[in-house]
């Protein structure tokens, strides 16, 4: 299970098999190879087309509906994707080099420092304009994070942390359930908030004065050069923190091309 995340791009791939249809094809090759895996690990060296699994999903009607995987049907429709990939080079939504380099995905559980990494990046008094704008965000949008209630009490399928983390921001306090909705519960993002969310979480710098701060709902066209992206991966990342800044380098490029984030949580 993850969060995915997609810039809303439009590319011939898209076109062609649409955003959930690339996103299921590069899923189910990554389940295939990891099943193959599995499978010669433990000395079976039957084909891709004699391999199953059962798959386990939830109906809208909240009944449990258990499906058999064939391997190989999951490796044919992934060929599907190849004949596209072409199509990624040089694309400006292609983050990561890499075929469909617009998607990528947060995995639960979620990492307790990666969490506290979130918490950390939150701008403080001192950061006195955007301070002001998160506070204000808070208190009018209400975020009180009690929408993550059922996935916290879900043992540690979605979270490492049980309870609560906080960290207290000049005379306001936030906590991680509060983050963790501003950021991924209030539905696709779209560029006016990404903006915001960027200087949020110290993702573009916060050396702007009010007039700047006003305009940054829009990115400029130079927008690489005059708001560098200023996350980089570090080497004591965890596995959760190098996804979330993956989540927001997905942004940063999703701000600066003026389309929307996608997310599916």
């Amino acid at each position: 299970m993850a969060i995915d995340f997609i810039i809303d791009y439009d590319c011939i791939p898209k076109q062609t098999l649409g955003t959930e249809g690339i996103l299921e094809r590069l899923k189910g090759e990554e389940r295939a190879q990891a099943i193959i895996a599995m499978f010669r690990k433990n000395g079976d060296e039957r084909p891709p087309s004699e391999m199953g699994f059962e798959f386990t999903r939830s109906t809208p009607e909240g009944e449990k509906e258990i499906k058999l995987i064939v391997v190989q049907d999951l490796l044919d429709a992934a060929a599907e994707l190849k004949p596209l990939e072409h199509h990624c080079i040089g694309c400006p939504a292609n983050r990561t080099g890499k075929p469909f380099g617009c998607m990528g995905f947060v995995q639960y559980p979620v990492s307790a420092r990666g969490e506290a990494w979130l918490l950390n990046q939150l701008p403080v008094p001192d950061d006195a304009l955007v301070w002001l704008l998160l506070k204000q965000g808070v208190e009018e949008f209400k975020y009180d994070g009690s929408s993550l209630a059922p996935m916290r009490q879900a043992g540690d399928e979605y979270f490492e942390v049980r309870g609560m983390l906080s960290r207290r921001l000049g005379e306001f306090r936030i906590t991680n359930d509060q983050v963790f909705e501003m950021l991924f519960l209030l539905g696709h993002i779209q560029p006016p908030h990404a903006g915001v969310v960027l200087l949020f979480f110290n993702a573009i710098s916060r050396e702007l004065n009010a007039d700047q701060i006003m305009k940054i709902s829009r990115a400029p066209q130079d927008a690489a050069s005059r708001f560098p992206f200023q996350h980089k991966p570090a080497p004591d990342d965890d596995r959760t923190i190098s996804e979330f800044k993956g989540f927001l380098h997905a942004l940063y490029i999703a701000w600066s091309l003026n389309v929307r984030l996608l997310l599916d949580v």
